[in-house]
């Protein structure tokens, strides 16, 4: 260790007078003696609970012989420019240092939305959680206050109503609002010979260093703002004036061949080349992979002025999965083009594809659509897995009497059977299932499809091809002259296709097909309103089955809780019992949501003869709905609350996809 003047350092601190000093002889830098007394009092342990003795003699640092009774104010012999440093308030004292879990607790955030931003910033390189929540449309204003209660720092709302004026304007024309955009740091006021700057992250210490350099101020003080009031104080600065200047001066020492024009190719190769780097390929494949892997149906690929965001339908609802770097943007778009056989140059016009890939050992197919943006391409993939469409119809949610009744539907020798409902509502699913009920040995059953979605097995699938030609009335009338004893239609959607369904029904063959109608009796009107005579429509038409998606109570998180006042007289209304209800609870398996898997709710509608002589007089929705329940017609909201009360859903989830009236 080295050797110090002790008294010497002291006096420069301000500790001790001068004559206590000046007595005391000071140790010699050359006795050592003197440094094995030094040494010793080091070691020597001080009671500080000890009387001090008056007798003894003073000590260097204490001349007087005893400790100061009350400490100093720190602040009370510094120059005015010392004291003006701004120092952070002291923190709350919350015993979480989680800012995820504060946020949940004082609910300005859910558990789904905490744990999907997590997921998020796992995946997505230089993410924070915070920055994801705000992206996600988390409350912004709750959120900095909590950032600024971890930091110590104080939060401000800035005022709109005083626009620019909330702001320090010479200071921001100094800096420039690029700089504060960039940044995300403004300044606001001065108080005294602090400069008071809102900022977004407060833990930027260099961000605070660069702005005392650049302003040329002594000290700044820190407060917390939300990114949503920064931009919009910096959109009323707008964009700084150009000096105006003479064109002759612009013009003198411009040359013609100083800018030289890029040929579109250049730009075509390199995104061929930059789609076909190692990190791209490897970042799409790890997109399908979770995609896959996280049983999703579709993948969403969205640009935006902020970057890029990745989401996931699971179960029918969408979930971002993941925010790639927005540099890859046109990368990411031109490898899946490449992969789907599609013209990477043309960002203008829409364009479709497919994609057959062998992903962790399964074989999908990928229908890709590209839509040109404002920000760039968006890009959908829809999962076609085999495995999600071979489901039986026992296992569809079909309660045992529907069941029954349907499978009857299905081995009528003629007629039409629609099932109904909105798109990704489970209608082929319910189709398919049905075809593969019936016996392929036996029947010749087709089917005419735009697109062919799924490949069956002993079934004679064609595609239409509107550009040539190739319609769904056209390829119908050639299937007609194939002998069939069922034919599946993709969908009615015209006058000719709807009549040639018709009489192919009339002349004894079984017809499947597909409407978007809200429930079953709206399918009656329709098939009216696109032309076909209300007596051919009764004489045709054998069922029509409704359906929706619902989700799943997870089966690991679900338990018994009491519901709230309005559920309890919404269950006492449907004549369910309301002391409790089951909900799950959240957790890993089904991501915090409570829902794993999805079934459906059906309103299956059996034309009888009496409903038959109502179609033919052309009655309205409302009357003939009327009729089809005081047939028995169970709707699908009355289907729904049958599965709640098998504690298979919730009534959040039937309220969701069904009407009042349905």
């Amino acid at each position: 260790m080295g050797k110090f003047d002790i008294d010497n350092m002291l006096s420069d601190l301000g500790i001790g007078d001068e004559d206590a000093s000046s007595e005391t002889p000071a140790p010699s830098t050359n006795d050592p003696a003197s440094d094995e007394d030094f040494n010793s009092s080091l070691s020597t342990p001080i009671d500080y609970s000890a009387e001090p003795d008056a007798s003894a003699p003073a000590s260097p640092a204490y001349p007087h012989g005893a400790p100061p009774e009350a400490p100093r104010d720190p602040d009370a012999d510094l120059p005015d420019s010392l004291t003006s440093i701004y120092t952070p308030e002291k923190q709350s004292g919350h015993e979480k240092s989680d800012i995820g879990a504060i946020l949940v607790d004082r609910k300005i955030i859910t558990g789904a939305q905490l744990s999907l931003a997590k997921s998020v910033a796992a995946q997505t390189p230089g993410a924070s959680v915070i920055d994801i929540l705000i992206n996600q449309d988390a409350d912004e204003i709750g959120v900095q206050r909590v950032v600024a209660e971890l930091a110590g720092l104080p939060f401000e709302q800035l005022d709109p109503e005083l626009g620019d004026r909330a702001v320090c304007g010479k200071h921001i024309q100094r800096l420039t609002t690029g700089y504060c955009k960039s940044n995300q740091a403004i300044p606001l006021r001065e108080e005294g010979m602090r400069l008071v700057v809102g900022v977004i992250r407060p833990d930027d210490v260099f961000q605070l260093d660069d702005l005392k350099r650049r302003l040329g101020v002594q000290s700044i003080k820190p407060v917390v703002i939300s990114r949503g009031d920064l931009n919009r104080i910096l959109e009323l600065f707008g964009e700084p004036d150009q000096e105006e200047m003479d064109l002759e001066d612009i013009l003198s020492d411009i040359q013609e061949d100083d800018v030289q024009i890029a040929e579109d190719e250049i730009e075509e190769l390199d995104l061929e080349a930059q789609a076909a780097e190692s990190p791209v390929i490897r970042y799409v494949n790890y997109i399908l992979q979770t995609a896959s892997k996280e049983g999703a149906s579709d993948i969403h690929i969205e640009p935006s002025e902020r970057g890029i965001k990745v989401r996931l339908r699971i179960d029918g609802i969408l979930f971002e999965s993941m925010n790639p770097p927005p540099a890859m943007a046109a990368a990411i778009a031109s490898r899946l083009k490449i992969m789907a056989n599609l013209d990477i140059a043309e960002r203008r016009l829409p364009q479709d594809g497919r994609i057959r890939c062998n992903i962790q050992g399964r074989k999908l197919d990928l229908r890709m659509s590209t839509l040109p943006t404002a920000h760039g391409e968006k890009i959908v993939l829809r999962i076609l897995d085999t495995r999600s469409i071979n489901v039986p119809l026992s296992d569809l949610g079909l309660d045992e009497n529907t069941l029954n009744i349907w499978n009857n539907q299905i081995e009528e020798p003629n007629g039409i059977i629609l099932v109904t409902g909105p798109t990704g509502s489970g209608k082929t699913t319910t189709l398919y299932a049905s075809l593969r009920q019936m016996d392929k040995q036996k029947m010749n059953i087709s089917t005419v499809e735009d697109p062919i979605e799924y490949h069956l097995d002993g079934i004679t699938q064609t595609q239409t091809h509107e550009r040539i030609g190739m319609t769904f009335a056209k390829a119908l009338k050639a299937l007609l002259r194939q002998d069939p004893d069922v034919v599946l239609i993709g969908e009615i959607r015209d006058l000719e296709t709807a009549t040639t369904a018709v009489q192919a029904a009339l002349t004894g063959h079984l017809v499947l097909s597909t409407l978007h109608t809200n429930d079953a009796p709206s399918s009656v009107t329709r098939l009216v309103n696109i032309g076909i005579e209300p007596f051919l429509v009764g004489a045709a038409l054998n069922g029509v089955l409704a359906q929706r998606l619902v989700r799943r109570i997870c089966q690991n998180c679900k338990q018994q809780v009491e519901p709230i006042d309005e559920l309890k007289e919404f269950l006492e209304m449907h004549g369910l019992p309301s002391d409790s209800i089951t909900e799950g609870q959240g957790c890993e398996r089904c991501r915090n949501t409570g829902y794993a898997g999805r079934l459906g709710i059906y309103e299956l509608l059996v034309v009888d003869d009496t409903l038959r002589d109502a179609i033919a007089r052309n009655p309205n929705v409302s009357e003939f709905r009327r009729m089809c329940l005081e047939r028995g017609m169970n709707t699908l909201r009355e289907d729904g609350m049958l599965k709640v009360s098998q504690e298979q859903t919730t009534v959040q989830e039937i309220r969701r996809v069904t009407e009042s009236g349905h």
